[in-house]
Protein backbone atom coordinates (compact mmCIF):
# COMPACT_ATOMS: atom_id res chain seq x y z
CA UNK A 1 0.00 0.00 0.00
CA UNK A 2 2.66 2.33 1.03
CA UNK A 3 4.48 1.85 -2.59
CA UNK A 4 1.32 2.67 -4.11
CA UNK A 5 0.72 5.61 -2.43
CA UNK A 6 4.48 6.41 -2.85
CA UNK A 7 3.28 6.08 -7.31
CA UNK A 8 -0.04 8.51 -6.74
CA UNK A 9 2.19 10.99 -4.88
CA UNK A 10 4.78 11.14 -7.86
CA UNK A 11 2.09 11.50 -10.21
CA UNK A 12 0.83 14.69 -8.75
CA UNK A 13 1.45 18.11 -10.47
CA UNK A 14 3.62 20.44 -8.83
CA UNK A 15 6.16 22.70 -9.31
CA UNK A 16 10.06 21.38 -8.73
CA UNK A 17 12.42 23.68 -6.33
CA UNK A 18 14.69 25.37 -8.49
CA UNK A 19 16.86 27.38 -5.24
CA UNK A 20 19.00 26.64 -2.43
CA UNK A 21 18.90 26.72 1.27
CA UNK A 22 19.25 30.10 3.14
CA UNK A 23 21.41 30.53 6.16
CA UNK A 24 21.48 33.31 8.44
CA UNK A 25 18.14 35.04 7.63
CA UNK A 26 17.03 38.76 9.22
CA UNK A 27 16.69 38.12 12.55
CA UNK A 28 14.50 41.89 12.11
CA UNK A 29 12.03 39.72 10.24
CA UNK A 30 9.14 38.37 12.01
CA UNK A 31 9.44 34.67 12.44
CA UNK A 32 6.78 34.27 9.80
CA UNK A 33 8.57 36.53 7.22
CA UNK A 34 11.43 34.52 7.52
CA UNK A 35 9.94 31.21 6.88
CA UNK A 36 8.09 32.61 3.62
CA UNK A 37 11.78 33.90 2.27
CA UNK A 38 13.67 30.64 3.23
CA UNK A 39 10.56 28.62 1.53
CA UNK A 40 10.78 31.30 -1.84
CA UNK A 41 14.87 30.98 -1.42
CA UNK A 42 14.62 27.12 -2.19
CA UNK A 43 11.54 27.21 -4.41
CA UNK A 44 13.70 29.81 -6.50
CA UNK A 45 10.69 30.84 -8.57
CA UNK A 46 7.72 31.40 -6.56
CA UNK A 47 4.85 33.79 -5.79
CA UNK A 48 3.63 35.50 -2.12
CA UNK A 49 0.32 36.52 -2.39
CA UNK A 50 0.25 38.26 1.53
CA UNK A 51 -2.20 40.60 2.76
CA UNK A 52 -0.89 44.31 2.41
CA UNK A 53 1.04 44.96 5.48
CA UNK A 54 2.53 41.89 6.38
CA UNK A 55 5.81 42.81 5.10
CA UNK A 56 6.29 41.23 1.53
CA UNK A 57 8.76 44.70 0.71
CA UNK A 58 11.19 43.38 4.00
CA UNK A 59 11.00 39.96 2.45
CA UNK A 60 11.72 40.34 -1.06
CA UNK A 61 14.78 42.74 0.04
CA UNK A 62 16.30 39.58 1.95
CA UNK A 63 15.12 37.29 -0.80
CA UNK A 64 17.10 39.30 -3.22
CA UNK A 65 20.05 39.83 -0.60
CA UNK A 66 20.64 36.35 -0.25
CA UNK A 67 19.84 35.72 -4.36
CA UNK A 68 23.09 37.88 -4.49
CA UNK A 69 25.01 36.50 -2.17
CA UNK A 70 24.42 33.68 -3.78
CA UNK A 71 25.17 34.35 -7.04
CA UNK A 72 26.94 37.03 -7.03
CA UNK A 73 24.92 38.38 -9.51
CA UNK A 74 22.35 41.14 -9.84
CA UNK A 75 19.01 41.50 -8.91
CA UNK A 76 16.62 43.83 -10.09
CA UNK A 77 13.31 44.48 -8.09
CA UNK A 78 10.42 46.07 -10.64
CA UNK A 79 7.85 48.48 -8.30
CA UNK A 80 4.94 50.66 -9.22
CA UNK A 81 5.57 54.29 -9.82
CA UNK A 82 6.42 56.00 -6.80
CA UNK A 83 6.99 52.81 -4.67
CA UNK A 84 10.50 52.26 -5.73
CA UNK A 85 11.75 54.89 -3.57
CA UNK A 86 9.86 53.73 -0.44
CA UNK A 87 11.07 50.49 -1.21
CA UNK A 88 15.05 51.92 -1.36
CA UNK A 89 13.99 53.52 2.49
CA UNK A 90 12.47 49.74 3.51
CA UNK A 91 15.98 48.43 2.65
CA UNK A 92 18.20 51.07 4.61
CA UNK A 93 15.78 50.70 7.00
CA UNK A 94 16.56 46.60 7.26
CA UNK A 95 20.17 46.66 6.64
CA UNK A 96 19.75 45.91 3.18
CA UNK A 97 21.44 48.35 0.83
CA UNK A 98 19.29 49.01 -2.76
CA UNK A 99 19.88 51.64 -5.29
CA UNK A 100 16.88 53.24 -7.43
CA UNK A 101 17.89 53.35 -11.21
CA UNK A 102 16.47 54.96 -14.14
CA UNK A 103 18.30 53.02 -16.37
CA UNK A 104 20.72 50.64 -17.19
CA UNK A 105 23.69 52.86 -16.53
CA UNK A 106 22.74 53.30 -12.96
CA UNK A 107 22.97 49.48 -12.27
CA UNK A 108 25.67 47.84 -9.70
CA UNK A 109 25.92 45.02 -7.78
CA UNK A 110 23.35 44.22 -5.43
CA UNK A 111 19.81 45.33 -5.24
CA UNK A 112 18.56 47.57 -7.83
CA UNK A 113 14.53 48.64 -7.99
CA UNK A 114 13.17 50.87 -11.07
CA UNK A 115 9.92 51.25 -12.04
CA UNK A 116 7.83 49.13 -14.66
CA UNK A 117 7.58 52.26 -16.47
CA UNK A 118 11.57 51.74 -17.08
CA UNK A 119 11.58 48.07 -17.66
CA UNK A 120 12.39 48.61 -21.59
CA UNK A 121 15.88 50.34 -20.42
CA UNK A 122 17.27 47.43 -18.99
CA UNK A 123 18.56 43.71 -20.51
CA UNK A 124 18.00 40.57 -18.82
CA UNK A 125 21.18 39.62 -18.89
CA UNK A 126 22.66 41.65 -16.57
CA UNK A 127 20.48 40.06 -13.62
CA UNK A 128 20.22 36.20 -11.82
CA UNK A 129 17.39 37.38 -10.38
CA UNK A 130 13.97 39.44 -10.81
CA UNK A 131 11.30 40.46 -8.21
CA UNK A 132 7.97 41.85 -9.12
CA UNK A 133 6.79 43.91 -6.39
CA UNK A 134 3.00 44.71 -6.44
CA UNK A 135 2.49 41.70 -9.63
CA UNK A 136 -1.12 42.11 -9.85
CA UNK A 137 -0.60 45.33 -11.04
CA UNK A 138 0.71 43.98 -14.22
CA UNK A 139 -2.96 43.96 -15.63
CA UNK A 140 -2.56 47.60 -15.80
CA UNK A 141 -0.44 47.39 -18.33
CA UNK A 142 -1.10 46.61 -21.80
CA UNK A 143 -0.61 43.25 -23.61
CA UNK A 144 2.69 44.19 -24.98
CA UNK A 145 4.12 45.28 -22.03
CA UNK A 146 2.87 42.02 -20.12
CA UNK A 147 4.26 39.52 -22.76
CA UNK A 148 7.46 41.61 -22.77
CA UNK A 149 8.13 41.09 -18.57
CA UNK A 150 7.73 37.35 -19.07
CA UNK A 151 10.39 36.89 -21.81
CA UNK A 152 12.34 39.36 -20.03
CA UNK A 153 12.51 36.97 -16.73
CA UNK A 154 12.79 33.57 -18.76
CA UNK A 155 16.53 33.58 -18.72
CA UNK A 156 16.90 34.93 -15.45
CA UNK A 157 16.86 31.79 -12.82
CA UNK A 158 15.80 33.40 -9.91
CA UNK A 159 12.08 35.01 -10.04
CA UNK A 160 9.59 36.09 -7.37
CA UNK A 161 6.45 37.85 -7.61
CA UNK A 162 4.69 39.11 -5.01
CA UNK A 163 0.91 40.55 -4.63
CA UNK A 164 -1.88 41.06 -1.79
CA UNK A 165 -4.39 39.22 -3.85
CA UNK A 166 -4.82 38.16 -7.66
CA UNK A 167 -8.06 38.69 -8.76
CA UNK A 168 -10.37 35.69 -7.63
CA UNK A 169 -12.11 35.53 -10.87
CA UNK A 170 -9.20 36.06 -13.14
CA UNK A 171 -7.79 32.83 -14.35
CA UNK A 172 -5.53 34.86 -16.53
CA UNK A 173 -3.76 36.77 -13.56
CA UNK A 174 -2.95 33.19 -12.30
CA UNK A 175 -2.21 32.19 -15.43
CA UNK A 176 0.25 34.89 -15.90
CA UNK A 177 2.33 34.31 -12.39
CA UNK A 178 2.56 30.69 -13.13
CA UNK A 179 4.24 31.59 -16.71
CA UNK A 180 6.44 34.20 -15.86
CA UNK A 181 7.99 32.19 -12.84
CA UNK A 182 8.66 29.46 -15.47
CA UNK A 183 5.85 27.29 -14.13
CA UNK A 184 3.89 26.21 -17.09
CA UNK A 185 2.17 27.85 -19.89
CA UNK A 186 -1.27 29.71 -19.79
CA UNK A 187 -2.77 27.34 -22.15
CA UNK A 188 -0.91 24.45 -19.92
CA UNK A 189 -2.93 25.19 -17.24
CA UNK A 190 -6.57 25.67 -18.79
CA UNK A 191 -5.92 22.54 -20.40
CA UNK A 192 -5.64 20.47 -17.13
CA UNK A 193 -7.31 22.29 -14.72
CA UNK A 194 -9.90 24.25 -16.43
CA UNK A 195 -13.11 23.90 -19.06
CA UNK A 196 -14.94 26.58 -20.97
CA UNK A 197 -17.62 28.21 -18.98
CA UNK A 198 -20.75 27.92 -21.53
CA UNK A 199 -20.37 29.17 -25.74
CA UNK A 200 -17.27 31.93 -24.72
CA UNK A 201 -13.82 31.57 -25.05
CA UNK A 202 -12.94 34.08 -22.73
CA UNK A 203 -14.82 32.77 -19.14
CA UNK A 204 -13.64 29.27 -17.61
CA UNK A 205 -14.46 27.46 -14.80
CA UNK A 206 -12.60 24.41 -13.09
CA UNK A 207 -13.41 21.15 -14.20
CA UNK A 208 -15.49 19.59 -10.86
CA UNK A 209 -12.40 16.66 -10.33
CA UNK A 210 -9.26 19.39 -10.49
CA UNK A 211 -10.54 21.75 -7.57
CA UNK A 212 -8.39 19.79 -5.15
CA UNK A 213 -5.52 19.51 -7.69
CA UNK A 214 -5.92 22.75 -8.98
CA UNK A 215 -5.31 24.78 -5.52
CA UNK A 216 -3.08 22.17 -4.26
CA UNK A 217 -0.76 22.95 -7.39
CA UNK A 218 -0.96 26.45 -7.26
CA UNK A 219 -0.07 26.08 -3.63
CA UNK A 220 3.39 24.26 -4.89
CA UNK A 221 4.43 27.74 -6.27
CA UNK A 222 2.71 30.07 -4.24
CA UNK A 223 2.35 30.96 -0.47
CA UNK A 224 -0.90 32.84 0.42
CA UNK A 225 -1.09 34.47 3.71
CA UNK A 226 -3.53 36.98 5.64
CA UNK A 227 -2.26 36.62 8.84
CA UNK A 228 1.00 35.58 10.67
CA UNK A 229 -1.90 32.90 12.00
CA UNK A 230 -2.09 30.95 8.53
CA UNK A 231 1.52 30.39 8.76
CA UNK A 232 1.00 28.65 12.22
CA UNK A 233 2.52 31.73 14.02
CA UNK A 234 -0.15 32.99 16.11
CA UNK A 235 1.70 34.62 18.94
CA UNK A 236 2.67 36.98 16.18
CA UNK A 237 -0.67 37.23 14.94
CA UNK A 238 -1.58 39.95 17.75
CA UNK A 239 1.25 42.85 16.44
CA UNK A 240 -0.49 42.63 12.76
CA UNK A 241 -4.03 43.08 14.08
CA UNK A 242 -5.58 46.35 12.50
CA UNK A 243 -7.73 48.78 14.23
CA UNK A 244 -11.36 49.23 12.76
CA UNK A 245 -12.20 49.68 9.29
CA UNK A 246 -15.50 51.85 8.75
CA UNK A 247 -17.33 51.58 5.72
CA UNK A 248 -20.01 53.53 4.64
CA UNK A 249 -22.16 53.70 1.84
CA UNK A 250 -23.54 56.81 0.84
CA UNK A 251 -26.03 57.26 -2.01
CA UNK A 252 -27.23 59.79 -4.19
CA UNK A 253 -30.75 59.88 -5.08
CA UNK A 254 -30.18 60.89 -8.57
CA UNK A 255 -33.01 59.10 -10.76
CA UNK A 256 -32.46 58.85 -14.78
CA UNK A 257 -34.49 57.82 -17.07
CA UNK A 258 -33.87 56.45 -20.46
CA UNK A 259 -36.17 57.32 -23.17
CA UNK A 260 -37.43 53.75 -24.01
CA UNK A 261 -38.61 53.60 -19.65
CA UNK A 262 -41.22 54.63 -17.97
CA UNK A 263 -39.53 53.99 -14.65
CA UNK A 264 -35.71 54.46 -13.56
CA UNK A 265 -34.45 50.58 -13.28
CA UNK A 266 -31.44 49.59 -11.96
CA UNK A 267 -28.04 49.26 -14.39
CA UNK A 268 -27.13 45.73 -15.21
CA UNK A 269 -24.78 45.87 -18.40
CA UNK A 270 -21.49 47.53 -18.43
CA UNK A 271 -22.85 50.33 -20.77
CA UNK A 272 -25.60 51.16 -18.49
CA UNK A 273 -23.46 51.16 -14.97
CA UNK A 274 -21.13 53.67 -16.89
CA UNK A 275 -24.10 55.57 -18.21
CA UNK A 276 -25.45 55.84 -14.75
CA UNK A 277 -22.01 57.21 -13.57
CA UNK A 278 -22.05 59.42 -15.94
CA UNK A 279 -25.51 61.02 -15.48
CA UNK A 280 -25.14 61.22 -11.73
CA UNK A 281 -21.31 62.53 -11.67
CA UNK A 282 -22.42 66.18 -10.58
CA UNK A 283 -24.13 64.94 -7.85
CA UNK A 284 -21.44 62.56 -6.72
CA UNK A 285 -18.70 65.01 -6.87
CA UNK A 286 -20.24 67.09 -4.64
CA UNK A 287 -21.22 64.54 -1.86
CA UNK A 288 -17.43 63.61 -2.02
CA UNK A 289 -16.17 67.18 -2.12
CA UNK A 290 -18.66 67.71 1.11
CA UNK A 291 -17.36 64.77 3.28
CA UNK A 292 -13.73 66.05 2.69
CA UNK A 293 -14.71 69.55 3.03
CA UNK A 294 -16.08 68.67 6.11
CA UNK A 295 -13.03 67.45 7.95
CA UNK A 296 -10.64 70.53 7.06
CA UNK A 297 -8.01 68.86 9.42
CA UNK A 298 -8.06 65.37 7.96
CA UNK A 299 -5.72 64.07 5.07
CA UNK A 300 -8.43 62.49 2.54
CA UNK A 301 -7.82 60.22 -0.81
CA UNK A 302 -10.48 60.13 -2.84
CA UNK A 303 -10.67 57.61 -5.61
CA UNK A 304 -12.18 58.50 -9.24
CA UNK A 305 -12.23 55.97 -12.41
CA UNK A 306 -12.94 58.79 -14.80
CA UNK A 307 -10.94 62.68 -15.64
CA UNK A 308 -14.63 63.74 -15.61
CA UNK A 309 -14.62 63.09 -11.81
CA UNK A 310 -11.09 64.76 -10.79
CA UNK A 311 -11.27 67.42 -12.59
CA UNK A 312 -14.39 68.33 -10.90
CA UNK A 313 -13.67 67.59 -7.45
CA UNK A 314 -10.26 69.56 -7.64
CA UNK A 315 -12.38 72.48 -8.44
CA UNK A 316 -14.72 71.42 -5.04
CA UNK A 317 -12.11 70.95 -3.01
CA UNK A 318 -9.85 73.79 -2.15
CA UNK A 319 -6.10 72.58 -1.96
CA UNK A 320 -6.52 69.59 -3.67
CA UNK A 321 -4.16 67.93 -5.84
CA UNK A 322 -5.03 65.42 -8.32
CA UNK A 323 -2.77 62.86 -10.50
CA UNK A 324 -3.90 61.85 -13.74
CA UNK A 325 -2.41 59.17 -16.36
CA UNK A 326 -1.35 62.39 -18.81
CA UNK A 327 1.07 63.85 -15.93
CA UNK A 328 4.44 62.61 -16.38
CA UNK A 329 6.52 60.09 -14.43
CA UNK A 330 8.08 62.79 -12.59
CA UNK A 331 5.50 64.93 -11.81
CA UNK A 332 3.45 61.48 -10.83
CA UNK A 333 6.20 61.05 -8.42
CA UNK A 334 6.48 64.31 -6.85
CA UNK A 335 2.92 64.93 -5.94
CA UNK A 336 2.67 61.47 -4.58
CA UNK A 337 5.32 62.03 -2.80
CA UNK A 338 4.18 65.34 -1.45
CA UNK A 339 1.03 63.42 -0.30
CA UNK A 340 2.71 60.73 1.46
CA UNK A 341 4.74 63.61 3.17
CA UNK A 342 2.01 65.47 4.41
CA UNK A 343 2.62 68.81 2.18
CA UNK A 344 -0.87 67.83 0.43
CA UNK A 345 -4.14 67.20 2.39
CA UNK A 346 -6.18 65.58 -0.20
CA UNK A 347 -4.61 63.89 -2.99
CA UNK A 348 -7.56 62.89 -6.00
CA UNK A 349 -6.16 60.03 -7.90
CA UNK A 350 -7.53 56.48 -9.89
CA UNK A 351 -6.88 53.54 -8.18
CA UNK A 352 -4.94 51.92 -11.06
CA UNK A 353 -2.29 55.08 -10.63
CA UNK A 354 -2.20 54.98 -6.91
CA UNK A 355 -3.72 51.75 -5.41
CA UNK A 356 -0.49 49.40 -5.30
CA UNK A 357 2.43 49.69 -3.29
CA UNK A 358 1.91 52.78 -1.26
CA UNK A 359 1.92 53.18 2.34
CA UNK A 360 -0.35 55.97 3.75
CA UNK A 361 -0.74 55.15 7.39
CA UNK A 362 -0.38 59.16 7.75
CA UNK A 363 -4.60 59.01 5.99
CA UNK A 364 -7.24 57.63 7.54
CA UNK A 365 -9.84 59.07 5.89
CA UNK A 366 -11.06 58.18 2.08
CA UNK A 367 -13.56 58.39 -0.64
CA UNK A 368 -14.79 56.42 -3.49
CA UNK A 369 -16.70 58.60 -5.81
CA UNK A 370 -18.19 55.78 -7.34
CA UNK A 371 -17.02 52.18 -8.12
CA UNK A 372 -15.86 50.10 -10.42
CA UNK A 373 -16.71 46.18 -10.97
CA UNK A 374 -12.82 45.51 -9.87
CA UNK A 375 -12.76 44.16 -6.33
CA UNK A 376 -9.10 43.97 -6.55
CA UNK A 377 -8.70 47.55 -7.18
CA UNK A 378 -11.11 48.56 -4.12
CA UNK A 379 -9.42 46.28 -2.03
CA UNK A 380 -5.86 47.44 -3.12
CA UNK A 381 -6.67 51.27 -2.62
CA UNK A 382 -8.35 51.03 0.73
CA UNK A 383 -5.45 49.25 1.93
CA UNK A 384 -3.07 51.99 1.00
CA UNK A 385 -4.45 53.56 4.30
CA UNK A 386 -5.91 50.46 6.76
CA UNK A 387 -2.52 48.66 6.56
CA UNK A 388 -0.05 47.45 9.78
CA UNK A 389 1.48 50.59 11.17
CA UNK A 390 -2.03 52.20 11.01
CA UNK A 391 -2.66 53.45 14.57
CA UNK A 392 -6.53 55.41 13.99
CA UNK A 393 -9.62 53.87 12.58
CA UNK A 394 -10.46 54.08 9.07
CA UNK A 395 -13.00 55.64 7.65
CA UNK A 396 -13.97 54.27 4.05
CA UNK A 397 -16.72 56.59 1.92
CA UNK A 398 -18.33 54.66 -1.19
CA UNK A 399 -20.32 56.65 -3.02
CA UNK A 400 -22.98 55.79 -5.67
CA UNK A 401 -26.27 56.74 -7.35
CA UNK A 402 -29.05 54.76 -6.53
CA UNK A 403 -28.70 52.79 -10.11
CA UNK A 404 -25.77 51.18 -9.52
CA UNK A 405 -26.57 48.82 -7.08
CA UNK A 406 -25.62 46.21 -9.13
CA UNK A 407 -22.09 47.05 -8.97
CA UNK A 408 -22.12 47.07 -5.06
CA UNK A 409 -23.39 43.35 -5.26
CA UNK A 410 -20.88 42.73 -8.02
CA UNK A 411 -18.18 43.95 -6.05
CA UNK A 412 -19.83 41.91 -2.85
CA UNK A 413 -19.26 38.63 -4.93
CA UNK A 414 -16.15 39.08 -6.17
CA UNK A 415 -15.21 39.63 -2.14
CA UNK A 416 -16.55 36.13 -1.18
CA UNK A 417 -14.53 34.71 -3.83
CA UNK A 418 -11.21 35.84 -3.27
CA UNK A 419 -11.96 35.22 0.40
CA UNK A 420 -12.42 31.60 -0.88
CA UNK A 421 -9.50 31.34 -3.09
CA UNK A 422 -7.49 32.69 -0.08
CA UNK A 423 -8.91 29.33 2.04
CA UNK A 424 -7.94 27.43 -0.55
CA UNK A 425 -4.40 28.12 -1.02
CA UNK A 426 -3.55 28.19 2.90
CA UNK A 427 -5.42 25.23 3.39
CA UNK A 428 -3.48 23.46 0.90
CA UNK A 429 -0.15 24.84 1.76
CA UNK A 430 -0.87 23.87 5.62
CA UNK A 431 -1.71 20.09 4.64
CA UNK A 432 1.70 20.28 2.30
CA UNK A 433 3.46 21.78 5.93
CA UNK A 434 1.65 18.62 7.47
CA UNK A 435 2.99 15.50 5.48
CA UNK A 436 6.19 17.38 4.45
Amino acid sequence: MSNYLEFLESKRIKAGEAGFEAENLNPDLFGFQREIVAWALRRGRAAIFADTGLGKTAMQLEWAKHVHEKTGGRVLILAPLAVGAQTVREGAKFGIPARMCRDASNIGPGINVTNYERLHYFEDEDFSGIVLDESSILKSFDGMTRRRLTAFGQSIPYRLACTATPAPNDTDELANHAEFLGIMSGKEMLALFFRQDGNTTHKWRLKGHAHRDFWRWVASWAVAARSPADLGFTEEAEAFALPPLKSFQVTVGFQAVSEDRLFAVEAQTLTERRQARRESLAERVQKSADIANGQPNEPFVIWCDLNAESEALVKAIPGSVEVRGSDSAEDKERKLLDFSEGRVRVMVTKPSIAGFGLNWQHCARMVFVGLSDSFERLFQATRRCWRFGQKRPVEVYVVTAEREGAVVENIRRKERQANEMVDELIREAGRSRRTA
